[in-house]
C-alpha cells in the first residue's frame, strides 16, 4: 500500500492538533506538528546558536522573541527542520499527518517538491479547517495545553473543566505568553496575509484543497476529515 501525507490547514484555535491526533489514532500515522519541531528546538538549543539556511543566519534567540508576539518564525529557519523530518519519515517508511507546515508561499514551494518526489502527489492530501475570526479568538485565549506532550485541547463545554490532559494523563495549563487576544489577532493577520495565498499555490500546481467546517462537534469534524482523506 503507498506511503501518505496529509496535510492540516486552519487558522489559529480550528482544531488542526486535535484533528491531526484523531487522525493519526485511526490510520497509525505519525503525527508531525511543526509548532512542536521549534519547541523542541527552542528549549534544547541557545538562543546565541546561529542556523544558516539559503546563505543567512538565523539565530535562536531572534526566532523565540518573533514567535512570542505571534509573529511566524522565519520561513526558512522552520523549512529547513521540517524537511529534515519528511525525509526521515520516507526514509523510516511512514505515513504522516503534519499540522502547522507549509505557512508561507516560501515553505510551499520548497516543502511540497520535495513531499512530491517522496511520496508522489497522488498521495499527498490538504485538508483545509475553516472557523471565523471571533471562534479563533475565544478558543484560543481559552484553551490549554497538557505539560508532558504540549497536547492542545480543544476548548468547548465537554473539556471546560479538565485539569488533567485525557491523552496522557499530565496537568493542563494556559500558555500565557501565546494565548493572550493580541497575540492572536497578530496571528490571525498573519495568516490571512501569509498563509492563504497558499492555496492559490496548491490548486496550480494541481494538489487538492478538502475543506471542513471546524466549528461543529470535535466527533463532527473529525467525520468530515475522514472522509476527505480517505
Amino acid at each position: 500500500m503507498s506511503k501518505k501525507v496529509i496535510i492540516v490547514f486552519g487558522p489559529p484555535g480550528a482544531g488542526k492538533g486535535t484533528q491531526s491526533e484523531l487522525l493519526s489514532e485511526k490510520f497509525g500515522y505519525y503525527h508531525l506538528e511543526s509548532s512542536k519541531v521549534l519547541e523542541h528546538c527552542f528549549k534544547t538549543e541557545s538562543p546565541d546558536k546561529i542556523f544558516t539556511v539559503d546563505g543567512k543566519d538565523y539565530k535562536v534567540g531572534d526566532e523565540i522573541a518573533s514567535w512570542k508576539t505571534g509573529v511566524l518564525t522565519s520561513p526558512p529557519f522552520i523549512t529547513g527542520m521540517m524537511m529534515e523530518e519528511f525525509k526521515q519519515l520516507s526514509e523510516d517508511g511512514e505515513s504522516f499527518i503534519v499540522s502547522g507546515s507549509p505557512r508561507t508561499l516560501y515553505e510551499a514551494e520548497k516543502e511540497m517538491p520535495l513531499l512530491a518526489e517522496l511520496y508522489g502527489k497522488e498521495n499527498i492530501k490538504i485538508c483545509m479547517i475553516e472557523i471565523s475570526a471571533d471562534v479563533t479568538i475565544f478558543r484560543n485565549t481559552h484553551r490549554k495545553v497538557c505539560e508532558l506532550m504540549r497536547h492542545s485541547i480543544l476548548f468547548n463545554e465537554e473539556t471546560e473543566k479538565l485539569t488533567i490532559c485525557p491523552l496522557d494523563g499530565s496537568k493542563l495549563a494556559k500558555r500565557k505568553d501565546l494565548d493572550t487576544a493580541e497575540v492572536i489577532k497578530t496571528r490571525l493577520v498573519q495568516y490571512k496575509e501569509r498563509t492563504q495565498p497558499l492555496f492559490e499555490y496548491f490548486t496550480k500546481e494541481g494538489f487538492t484543497i478538502n475543506k471542513v467546517n471546524g466549528e461543529k462537534s470535535v466527533s463532527q469534524v473529525h467525520e468530515q476529515m475522514v472522509k476527505a482523506v480517505e
